[in-house]
């Protein structure tokens, strides 16, 4: 009975491990066949010479990788720094008021990313809205934080805000209201409580939001485009010149996987330390 079972387990999840196979592990695939072949090729059958690695390092592109790892980095610590009250009054606090704040949040996601980030891009510009009211009240004026790392930086935290926050308040939830009463009855600080009794506690809903946080930001595009322009050059500008302006798929593909081995690597070994049974709310 019990083989019988597991029979039809694999035939149920068969289809979906051949649709992952042909959506995302054979591009993946590809990408990295692509990496070792010879500069400006289009095809696969060729000898692999690994050049276009040496001419990541030769051309400064690794410069771009650390400057989108830097501002992924960036991105995520200010994130749980923003999140971790109000994702702490969602679990802890607010009651029903909590599905008001959800409902809110969620709507973001309905609305475009690249639409959102073009409203802040109007509201910012020279001669925008925020200048124009401010001038027109007040007759005051600034320069526009356009074209720049911060606003890069406000333009992820502002676009990956939900994945920080719905995973904080999971975890948070999942802290014992006791532990932290005890903690108190034994004359604990709230400072002392929160980064030795509540965050250690939290830590699945921490690394699990950090990880979201960061991978998206990482590979962020419309952000840089629209708020940083050409000012500063993250890694998927790099991509994107490689596989269409310079038409050099090789270089593009380096570029590509080396950025996925390094999310990969940095998502997958948080990730094998902690307990996603205990996070989903699954008993062993």
């Amino acid at each position: 009975m019990e083989k019988l079972e597991q029979r039809l387990g694999f035939l149920t999840g068969l289809p979906i491990v051949v649709l992952l196979l042909l959506s995302f592990i054979m591009p993946l695939i590809v990408v990295a066949g692509f990496s070792i072949m010879p500069q400006k090729v289009f095809e696969l059958a060729h000898l692999p010479d690994f050049s276009s690695f040496a001419v990541i390092w030769e051309q400064g592109y690794y410069k771009s990788l650390l400057r989108s790892l830097g501002l992924a980095f960036l991105t995520t610590a200010i994130l749980f720094i923003v999140c971790w009250p109000l994702a702490y009054g969602m679990a802890k606090v607010f009651g029903r008021f909590t599905l008001v704040i959800t409902v809110l949040v969620v709507l973001l996601l309905f609305v475009s990313e690249n639409i959102r980030l073009f409203g802040w891009f109007l509201s910012l510009m020279k001669g925008g809205l925020l200048e124009g009211y401010l001038r027109h009240w007040f007759g005051v004026t600034f320069e526009s934080p356009l074209y720049n790392w911060p606003v890069i930086v406000f333009g992820m935290a502002y676009v990956y805000f939900p994945f920080m926050l719905f995973p904080l308040a999971q975890g948070i939830a999942l802290v014992p209201e006791d532990a932290r009463l005890a903690a108190l009855d034994l004359g604990a600080s709230p400072t002392r409580i929160m980064f030795e009794i509540e965050m250690p506690l939290a830590a699945p809903g921490i690394l699990v939001g950090s990880l979201l946080t960061f991978v998206l930001s990482a590979g962020a595009v419309a952000e840089a485009k629209l708020l940083g322009g050409r000012s500063v050059v993250v890694l998927t500008d790099d991509v994107e010149s490689a596989f269409t302006y310079a038409q050099n798929w090789p270089l593009g593909s380096a570029l590509s996987l080396m950025l996925i081995v390094i999310s990969a690597v940095i998502a997958l070994v948080p990730l094998s330390r902690i307990d996603l049974d205990t996070m989903m709310g699954r008993r062993k």
